[in-house]
């Protein structure tokens, strides 16, 4: 299947795209509520395989299909390893008609401005490269907004759509995260600022450029419905932030023309201590709730 399949599925599937994107800094609180303890490991190694096992276990389960699943975003190392025997995305889109992200942001700078933009990226093109040779069909990058201050907003935008004009180039598309924190106390205001600074990078971008966006589910229902119907946005989904499965899938619904994208919410209430049948009927009750919030 052509990347052209890949496309028109995210584009018009029915479904929501995994968050299976932990990285370093995350992964051990990720182990903890998976039922891994900190003392159940003893290096970075031993860590990534233990998360690689969660993560296999849940792209292995039987309700981990397209039926309602579009896409899902993996961590370097998930796309350089394995799933029973093939690599982690031949494996996701040739076995499960899902299409493969990668994680490529490399962390956050200290805030300034109200925002938290992204670290240097050296050997972007060089991954983006690898990425594209293994059968991922786009990337996603975050940076955080704390505060609706125009200033540090503009700068956040400004780096997502610098960065994705490189990824474009690599022939992949960008899934563009400039995440608002749930907690902020001008939270509102910023996704107005926000919304305004999107639709000016929008308008920049060439005919032959796609993006997508992940957006923090917006206090106003329907604020980015105008994102959605752009023409450069292929589609625009929803980061969980904190929220609860039920919190953030009820503010989902609440949402038109924006699906989840989902990771702490799609793995709660699993547990390596589970057996298969409990550890697929948790996680089948997650991505039915998800699913339905995203129709």
């Amino acid at each position: 299947m052509t990347d052209t399949a890949k496309a028109d599925r995210i584009a018009t599937g029915a479904g929501f795209i995994a968050a299976l994107d932990q990285s370093g800094g995350s992964t051990p609180k990720a182990l903890r509520l998976y039922g891994i303890d900190d003392d159940a490991y003893s290096s970075e190694d031993e860590m990534f395989a233990r998360i690689h096992e969660m993560r296999c276990r849940i792209m292995t389960a039987s309700d981990f299909t397209s039926d309602k699943i579009l896409g899902a975003i993996l961590f370097e190392r998930t796309m350089r390893d394995t799933v029973n025997g093939k690599p982690v995305p031949e494996f996701l889109w040739k076995d499960r008609g899902v299409v493969p992200f990668l994680k490529i942001d490399k962390g956050l700078e200290d805030k300034a401005n109200g925002v938290q933009l992204m670290k240097p990226m050296p050997g972007l093109e060089a991954l983006l490269a690898d990425a594209k040779s293994l059968g991922i069909f786009g990337t996603k990058e975050r940076s955080v907004i704390f505060d609706a201050d125009a200033t540090g907003i503009k700068a956040n935008v400004a780096q997502q759509f610098e960065v994705a004009r490189t990824v474009c180039a690599a022939g992949l598309v960008p899934i563009i995260e400039p995440e608002i924190d749930i907690n902020s106390p001008t939270k509102a205001e910023a996704e107005d600022i926000l919304k305004e600074e999107i639709l000016s990078e929008l308008k920049a971008l060439s005919d032959d450029m796609n993006v997508m966006l992940k957006l923090t589910i917006p206090d106003e229902d329907g604020l980015y419905i105008e994102l959605a119907e752009h023409p450069r946005v292929l589609r625009v989904v929803a980061l969980s932030g904190g929220y609860t499965t039920d919190d953030a899938c009820k503010r989902l619904a609440r949402n038109d023309k924006m699906i989840a994208s989902f990771s702490r919410a799609l793995a709660e209430g699993l547990s390596a201590q589970q057996s298969d049948a409990e550890f697929n009927a948790a996680l089948g009750s997650n991505i039915d709730k998800i699913y339905n919030a995203s129709k």
